[in-house]
C-alpha cells in the first residue's frame, strides 16, 4: 500500500484551496493539495470577473494577510473599474474583469513555483481519524496520505450533479468529474451536510452578438490595483468593453410559458439556491411586477470569442435557453458555446467549526469556502487563507488567528457562518458590516498587514512599508490641524470660488477640510506647505478628516463590541447548569457552542435577557 507524508493536506484547488494551500508551504510546512483535475486549479466557473461590492474588501485583506488572489487578478485583469464612487468611501469596491483561462493558468503557475508544495490529481476518498484527531486521508486508487492537519475545500464538487432542463449530468462544474467518495466519510464523521445549489448562464459566441445595441460600459482611466504590493503604474494598459442590455416582457413570457420545464420549478432540485443570486426564471416569479432585468454582457478573456450572460443563469432546457436568450437586445442572432445550467452539491453547515474555521469534534480538521456553504470565488479565498493560516499554527503549535466583527470583513463572513442560521449559500454584502466606515477596502493594510507579518505571510519590507505609510497619514493630518490661514484676500477669493464661507477670523486647514463643500484636494491653492505623498496616503488623510466624527462614533461602538468579545465562554460550559435561561436560548447555545458572550449575543434565539442570565452566571463562576 502507497504512504506518504506530509504536514498539511489540502483537499480541492479552488480559490479557497489555492489560499490555504500557499499560506502553509510559505509558513514552510510540506504541504500537498489534491484536485481531481490539475485543469480546475483557480478555475472560474461562473462569473468572469474578481472583486465587486464587498467582494473587493475581502480581496484586498486576503492580500493585506500575505494572499495570493489580489496578486493574481492584477496580472491577468482586462478590465478594472471602482463601484460606488458616488457614494462614500465605505461602500467602495474595486472590480476586475479576469481572462478566466490566464487567471487560472497564472495560479497555477504559482502553486506549482511554491517550495513545499505538492499537487496530486487525485480523488481523495475518505478522512483517517483517530480519537477525533484527524491524521490524513486515503484518495481513490488506495493510497494513504498521513498529516498533522487537513483542510477541506471541495467547492461544489461534492455527490455534484448539474441540470439543463430534463438532462441531468453528474459532474462538476464545467462537465469536470464530481467528487462522490467523500461524502459518506464525513458523515461517518458525524459532519452534518446539507445539499446546497448555484447556478450558471450560458456563454455565447461573441461574432454573434451585436453589441450596437446594448450600452457601453468601460472601465476606470485610472487603474487601481488589488494588491498593495503591485505598482500602480505596472498595471495601466488598454482595457476591453463590457455591455449592458435588458431583458424584456417577451423574455418573461417565454420564461413563463416553460417554468413546467424547469428543474427549480418541477420540484427536481433538491438544494436551496442563493437568494441574492437568483436564475432569471427565480427573478421573472418572484419580482413579478418588474418588465426588465439587467444583464451584463462581459468577454470571457483576451484569447477567446466567449461572452458571459451576467444576470441570466438558468436551468431551463437548451431550446428555451435560446429562444429567451434571443429576445434581449443585441442577442437576436446569438449563438449558445456552453448552455446554462444549475449545479447541486454537498456542503456542511458551518456552525460546526470554530470562528479558525476548525471543526469542533474534530481536532486538525479545517475548512473553508464553498464547502462551508457560502458562496462566491471571494469568500471563498477568505476563508481558505485563514483555514490555511489556522492549520499552519495548530501544526506549529503556536497561537491560532481569529478576526472580529470590528476587524475585516472576513471576521464579519466567517462569525456569520459559524453564529447564524444559514438556509441558503452565503454572499457577501457591505450591509452585513455594523462598522464599514472603519472596514474600508483602501485601509486593509492598515488594518491587517501587522497581523499578515506576525504571522510569517507578510514580508518584513512590506509591513514597515505600512508603518511608513501610517506614520506619514498622522503626521499630515496633524500638520493640517496645527496651519492656520487667516482672512486675507488669497483665502477669501479661495473660499467664495469654492461657495463656501467666507473666514472671519484664522481656521486650521482641517477644519476647513471637514467643510462638506471641499476636502483635501480643493484647499491646495492655500496650502503653501504641502508636501509631495502618495496619493494612497492624500486618500487616507482626506477620508480620516471628512468623516472624522463618524469614524470616531464607530471606534466607541468598537470599544463595546470588544468587552463583550473578550468575555469568553469555558468550552465545556454547561448550559443546564445556568438558571434562568430560557429553553429555546438553552438549545441555541448547547448546538453552537459559542466562545464568547459576544458570539452568544449574535445566535439566532438567543436574547439580550438571555445574555444577561449568563454574565451573572459566569461572574459567580469566576468569583467561586
Amino acid at each position: 500500500m502507497f504512504e506518504e507524508n506530509y504536514d498539511v493536506v489540502v483537499v480541492g484547488a479552488g480559490h479557497a484551496g489555492c489560499e490555504a494551500a500557499l499560506a502553509c508551504a510559505r509558513l514552510n510546512l510540506e504541504t500537498i493539495i489534491f484536485t481531481v483535475s490539475v485543469n480546475s486549479i483557480a478555475l472560474m466557473p461562473c462569473n468572469p470577473n474578481v472583486g465587486g461590492s464587498s467582494k473587493g474588501h475581502l480581496v484586498r485583506e486576503v492580500d493585506a494577510l500575505g494572499g495570493e488572489m489580489g496578486k493574481n487578478i492584477d496580472k491577468t485583469f482586462i478590465q478594472s473599474k471602482m463601484l460606488n464612487k458616488s457614494k462614500g468611501p465605505a461602500v467602495h469596491s474595486l472590480r476586475a474583469q479576469a481572462d478566466k483561462a490566464e487567471y487560472s493558468r497564472s495560479m497555477r503557475q504559482v502553486l506549482e513555483n511554491q517550495e513545499h508544495l505538492t499537487i496530486k490529481q487525485s480523488e481523495v476518498s475518505d478522512l483517517i481519524i483517530n480519537d477525533n484527531t484527524v491524521t490524513g486521508v486515503k484518495i481513490c486508487t488506495g493510497g494513504i496520505y498521513h498529516a498533522k492537519a487537513v483542510i477541506l475545500c471541495t467547492g461544489t464538487y461534492l455527490r455534484a450533479r448539474c441540470l439543463c432542463g430534463e438532462a441531468i449530468t453528474n459532474t462538476g462544474p464545467n462537465g469536470l468529474q464530481a467528487a462522490n467518495h467523500l461524502t459518506a466519510s464525513l458523515e461517518k464523521a458525524g459532519i452534518e451536510l446539507v445539499r446546497f445549489k448555484t447556478g450558471t448562464p450560458a456563454r455565447m459566441d461573441g461574432r454573434t452578438v451585436d453589441y450596437s445595441k446594448m450600452i457601453e460600459q468601460s472601465g476606470d482611466e485610472r487603474i487601481i490595483p488589488f494588491s498593495f504590493s503591485t505598482d500602480p503604474e505596472s498595471i495601466q494598459k488598454e482595457q476591453v468593453k463590457c455591455y449592458l442590455t435588458y431583458t424584456n416582457e417577451k423574455t418573461h413570457e417565454i420564461i413563463r410559458n416553460n417554468l413546467d420545464r424547469s428543474p427549480l420549478y418541477a420540484g427536481v432540485i433538491e438544494g436551496t439556491g442563493p437568494r441574492y443570486c437568483p436564475s432569471i426564471e427565480d427573478k421573472v416569479v418572484r419580482f413579478a411586477d418588474k418588465d426588465k432585468h439587467q444583464i451584463f454582457v462581459e468577454p470571457e478573456g483576451l484569447s477567446t470569442n466567449e461572452v458571459y450572460i451576467g444576470g441570466m443563469s438558468s436551468s431551463l432546457p437548451e431550446d428555451v435557453q435560446l429562444e429567451m436568450y434571443r429576445t434581449v437586445p443585441g442577442l437576436e442572432n446569438c449563438k449558445i458555446v456552453r448552455n446554462a445550467y444549475a449545479i447541486e452539491y454537498d456542503c456542511i453547515n458551518p456552525v460546526q467549526l470554530y470562528p479558525t474555521l476548525e471543526f469542533k469534534k474534530i481536532h486538525n480538521l479545517f475548512a473553508g469556502g464553498q464547502f462551508n456553504g457560502s458562496s462566491g470565488y471571494e469568500e471563498a479565498a477568505a476563508q481558505g487563507i485563514i483555514a490555511g493560516i489556522n492549520a499552519a499554527m495548530s501544526v506549529l503549535n503556536r497561537e491560532k488567528i481569529t478576526l472580529d466583527r470590528s476587524q475585516a470583513y472576513i471576521g464579519v463572513l466567517i462569525d456569520d457562518l459559524v453564529t447564524k442560521e444559514n438556509h441558503e449559500p452565503y454572499r457577501m454584502m457591505t450591509s452585513r458590516a455594523e462598522y464599514r466606515l472603519l472596514l474600508r477596502q483602501d485601509n486593509a493594510d492598515i488594518r491587517l498587514r501587522k497581523i499578515g507579518y506576525e504571522v510569517g505571510l507578510v514580508s518584513k519590507e512590506d509591513y514597515e512599508k505600512v508603518v511608513r505609510k501610517q506614520k506619514l497619514i498622522d503626521e499630515e493630518i496633524d500638520r493640517l490641524r496645527n496651519t492656520y490661514v487667516g482672512s486675507g484676500k488669497k483665502v477669501s477669493d479661495f473660499l467664495n470660488s469654492m461657495g463656501s464661507t467666507e473666514l472671519k477670523s484664522g481656521s486650521s486647514l482641517y477644519e476647513l477640510i471637514s467643510r462638506p463643500e471641499l476636502d483635501y484636494y480643493m484647499i491646495e491653492p492655500i496650502d503653501d506647505n504641502r508636501r509631495e505623498l502618495d496619493e494612497d496616503i492624500k486618500e487616507q488623510v482626506n477620508i480620516n478628516i471628512k468623516y472624522a466624527g463618524y469614524i470616531e462614533k464607530q471606534i466607541k461602538q468598537v470599544e463595546g463590541f470588544k468587552k463583550l468579545e473578550s468575555k469568553k465562554i469555558p468550552d465545556d460550559m454547561d448550559y443546564d447548569k445556568v438558571s434562568g435561561l430560557r429553553n429555546e436560548a438553552r438549545q441555541k447555545l448547547k448546538a453552537y457552542n459559542p466562545v464568547s458572550i459576544g458570539q452568544a449575543s449574535r445566535i439566532s434565539g438567543v436574547s439580550p435577557a438571555d445574555i444577561s442570565v449568563l454574565l451573572v452566571y459566569l461572574k459567580g463562576k469566576t468569583r467561586s
